[in-house]
């Protein structure tokens, strides 16, 4: 019995360590050390009579044999995670490492609160929480769960549930609108100075409604590239020029009169924003109890 726990072990240890393309990442996952994973995989090559992977001191690629192996193994460990994800999802409280991926500035300012709400509440629960802007490969990264806004272009392998909408304005403090004057259409936009959001080296576009009432994306002049959301509103704030933001980030700014719409007529309908999970066989008891907390709030309004 020992021999067969210890090959069941070496197998989840090798599906893992071939999805991370790491030993250091793999270890990371499953909670153990470095040199854990590697011996273990030592032992698989053993018993197998072939090596599965090619190792470098920064990585760890699969030979010809680990990718067949691999083939036939990650399915069937998928399955067997599924099932006992399946026999204990009656469980009321979720425990264990839940790895969640949120967009940076809506993540801190409103689901990171609820998420806190849920640890009270569920005190086996570990999270991992990383705040990224970019969309990011969840299945690569080992995320158990992300909230994302907009349209799901990568959706393959994916789960998603629609939480709530919120839309995009269009704002800039009263100094600066004193100063420089308000646009009145999109062409005038080019004569602004215009703080926008920049990823990956790229400057992001904004979506807004063109003369036609067509939803269309335009670059605004790229005056400040700013790669966080947060501090693209405080710059707002503080008269550097004109943002589009969500309401959830810019609306108690504009409530106290910090920042004022503009452009009101451009501005775009609802922006989704999904809970978004690798798709399984059976949904994580963790993963559930956090989407289905997240639907309560969004409901309440809690997530706008």
């Amino acid at each position: 019995m020992a021999q067969v726990e210890q090959a069941l072990s070496g197998v989840l240890i090798f599906v893992t360590a071939a999805r991370a393309g790491s030993f250091t990442v793999a270890a990371d996952r499953l909670g153990i050390t470095k040199s854990a994973v590697g011996k273990s995989i030592a032992k698989l090559e053993e018993r197998l009579g072939c090596k599965l992977f090619h190792r470098t001191t920064r990585s760890s690629g699969l030979t010809v044999d680990g990718e067949a192996y691999f083939a036939s193994c990650s399915a069937a460990v998928d399955d067997i995670l599924a099932a006992e994800a399946s026999l204990t999802s009656h469980q009321q409280t979720p425990s264990g490492r839940l790895r969640v991926d949120l967009p940076a500035a809506y993540g801190r300012s409103v689901v990171l609160p609820v998420l806190l709400e849920i640890l009270d509440a569920n005190p086996d629960l570990k999270l991992t929480v990383t705040f990224t802007d970019a969309v990011i490969d969840l299945i690569e990264e080992g995320i158990d769960l992300s909230i994302r806004f907009g349209t799901l272009r990568d959706s393959s392998g994916l789960v998603a549930r629609r939480l709530t909408v919120q839309k995009q304005i269009i704002c800039a403090a009263p100094k600066y609108l004193a100063k420089h004057g308000c646009p009145e259409s999109l062409e005038e936009l080019q004569n602004h100075s215009c703080i926008v959001n920049y990823r990956r080296g790229q400057r992001m576009s904004w979506s807004v409604l063109d003369v036609d009432g067509e939803l269309t994306r335009i670059t605004p002049p790229g005056t400040h590239e700013v790669g966080d959301g947060d501090a693209i509103v405080s710059m707002t704030v503080a008269g550097q020029g004109i943002c589009q933001m969500p309401s959830s980030l810019v609306r108690d700014h504009l409530e106290a009169g910090r920042l004022v719409q503009v452009l009101e007529k451009y501005n775009p309908g609802d922006v989704e924003i999904h809970a978004v999970w690798p798709q399984t066989r059976h949904l994580l008891p963790k993963v559930r109890r956090v989407v289905d907390e997240l639907v309560v709030r969004a409901e309440r309004g809690a997530l706008d």
